[in-house]
Parts: structure tokens; sequence; C-alpha cells
């Protein structure tokens, strides 16, 4: 009787352990955001806490910020094969991969982080973009603000300024358009900006104005042409299996914390910063020159629609004949989204 007593007690309190075992589920997230950054601490250090709260601690997020557990052009694929359980990363920074979702960063589609964000997400929640991440589980889809021109000693107010200059760009498609302006541009991660300027690697980069925050680039940029060419777009993206393993209430918790509602969140955060790093910009006495409407500017309107056309048709040169119906699709989405 008392042998049988305590098989019994030690079967439930194996049960019990592996219950425990099973109740809290910690998640690896890696981003290349530097860990001080508004990005990280206002997104996704929130989205992390918000998680755990909704989880009742089911859900642990362990934020791995600045490259630190993988690099920012490998860390879609360390979430896909589960390096990192959640991978948020640009998506330009694997060439040619997502062709379609791409088209929101070309001139024109989003003059602000929220409506950029607002774009995209519309564009992969309507299914003309989703098919380009069937091996991960998306969260939530952002973008940058627009990105703009800086550069340490050019003062560029035209785009025969730009002529030999060394710009770094965020991904080929912006690079393919500072060609057409006559830059030599540079590709590079975000990380590796600050560096690569001290060292007169580049003479300058295109970037938005928080990420000009966001790395203190700042004290190594003087001037700064305020032309709207092209939005960064980012995916935030969970590792498949890891999805799903949760249980079915943790599930829950990461559905509730997907899509629209935190690309907005995210595009608020952006527009925040942005506003923030020209400020910063004003007050250190910068040059700044603002090109509004550039498609509409005799200068600056054909390198920018050449870059528009030359990219859509080279989408349908690779088979992708939904090329330009996306393009609509994201110019109706924006009018949708508002600024």
């Amino acid at each position: 009787m008392n042998r049988t007593l305590a098989r019994c007690l030690l079967a439930l309190s194996v049960a019990g352990l592996a219950t425990g075992a099973q109740a809290e589920t910690t998640l690896r997230l890696s981003h290349f955001w530097p860990g001080a950054s508004a990005i990280n601490k206002q997104l996704f250090e929130q989205w992390a806490k918000t998680v755990e709260k909704e989880s009742n601690g089911e859900i642990k997020v362990q934020n791995f910020p600045s490259q630190t557990l993988s690099q920012a052009d490998e860390t879609y694929d360390a979430a896909v094969n589960g390096i990192a359980d959640i991978g948020i990363t640009a998506q330009g920074y694997t060439n040619g991969r997502f062709p379609l979702s791409q088209i929101v960063e070309l001139p024109g589609v989003a003059e602000s982080a929220p409506q950029g964000a607002c774009v995209l997400q519309t564009l992969y929640d309507e299914n003309k973009i989703a098919s380009e991440y069937d091996d991960s589980h998306v969260l939530f889809m952002f973008t940058t603000g627009p990105g703009y021109i800086h550069t340490k000693d050019t003062d560029v107010q035209k785009p025969g300024d730009l002529e030999g200059l060394r710009i770094r760009r965020p991904t080929a498609v912006a690079g393919e358009i500072l060609k057409n302006m006559g830059a030599q541009p540079v590709g590079m991660p975000a990380p590796d900006i600050y560096t690569s300027l001290q060292r007169g690697v580049i003479d300058g980069l295109s970037f938005p104005w928080e990420g000009i925050k966001s790395f203190q680039l700042g004290e190594q940029l003087h001037y700064h042409t305020q032309v709207p060419f092209y939005t960064l777009i980012f995916v935030a993206t969970m590792n498949q299996n890891t999805y799903d393993r949760l249980s079915p209430e943790a599930k829950k918790v990461i559905d509730a914390n997907s899509g629209m509602k935190w690309a907005q969140k995210a595009g608020d955060v952006f527009a925040a910063q942005d506003k923030a790093g020209k400020a910063q910009a004003e007050k250190a006495g910068d040059t700044i020159r603002v090109i509004d409407n550039p498609l509409q500017d005799s200068a600056w309107q054909k390198p920018l629609q050449d870059g528009i056309d030359s990219y859509l048709s080279d989408l349908e040169s690779r088979g992708l004949d939904q090329a330009r119906d996306v393009y609509q699709a994201a110019l109706d989405a924006s009018q949708a989204c508002g600024q």
C-alpha cells in the first residue's frame, strides 16, 4: 500500500515537473538596433513585456540587440532555422528574396513611417506579398519614414551634386536610384556605418532621420538633403516550429500582438524618432535642404521615375508578372492609410 502510494506520488511529481517545464517558454529575439535606442526600448522591449504579461508568464522573451545573436543580413534565416525564435530585420539585407515586398520602398509609396507600416502590413494581410514569407510565421511588418541623403562635406542641392560620391545604400532598390543620380552606392548593414564614416570609406549615406539618431551618426554628418526617395521595410517574424509548439493560450497571445496593431505601434515610434533626429540636426546648425514632391520636381523627377520603372521592369523580366499590380495595390493602400 505504501509502495503504491509512493509510486503515485512520484508519478504526480514527475508530471508536475513536466507541466512546469512546458508552462514557460523563452523566445530568443534577435535584431540589429542598438540596445539603448528608442526603437529597441519603446518597440521591441514593449512587445516583449506585453506578451509576457498577457501570457501570465508562460512566455518569456530574451532580447538580443546589436547583432549579438545574428548578423543583420542573416537574421531572417536565423529565425527560419531556429537560431533565433524571433528575428527582426530589413528585407533588403537579403537582396532579391522579397522582391514584391520591396515595391513599398519605391519613391512616392509612403510619406511617413505610420503610412509605410500600414501599406506594407496591408499588402501582407491582403495576400499580395505573403507567399514571400512561407518559411516563417510573420508577426508584423513596418517601415522607416522616408530615407534622405546625408553627407559629411557636400551640400547636395541637385542630383548632379552626388556625382562620384560614395553613398551607403540600405538596399539594392535604393542603390539603383542613387546610381541614377550619379552616386556610387555602397552596401553595408546599418551598424557598420559609423566606423565607415570615420575611416572615410563612405562620403555619406541614405537614411531616415530616425536612423541618424538611433546609430548616433549626427556628429559626422553636416549636410542633409531631405528628398524622400525610398522607404526601408522591415519584418518581425517567428520560427514556425517555435510557434507550432506553443500552447493554444500562448498562440492566442502571440496572435493578439501581431498584424496591424503592432505595425501601427512601430510606425508611431519611428515617426517620433524621425522628428527627434531632425531636431538634433537643426540644433547642431547643420545645413538642411528640403525637396518637396520630388516626383514633380524638374531636377529630381527623372532619376526617381527611372528607378521605379527599372525596378518594376526587372521584376517582370524575372517572371513576376504581378509586379505592377502589387505596385498599384501599394499606391491604393497608401491613399487608404493616409499620412
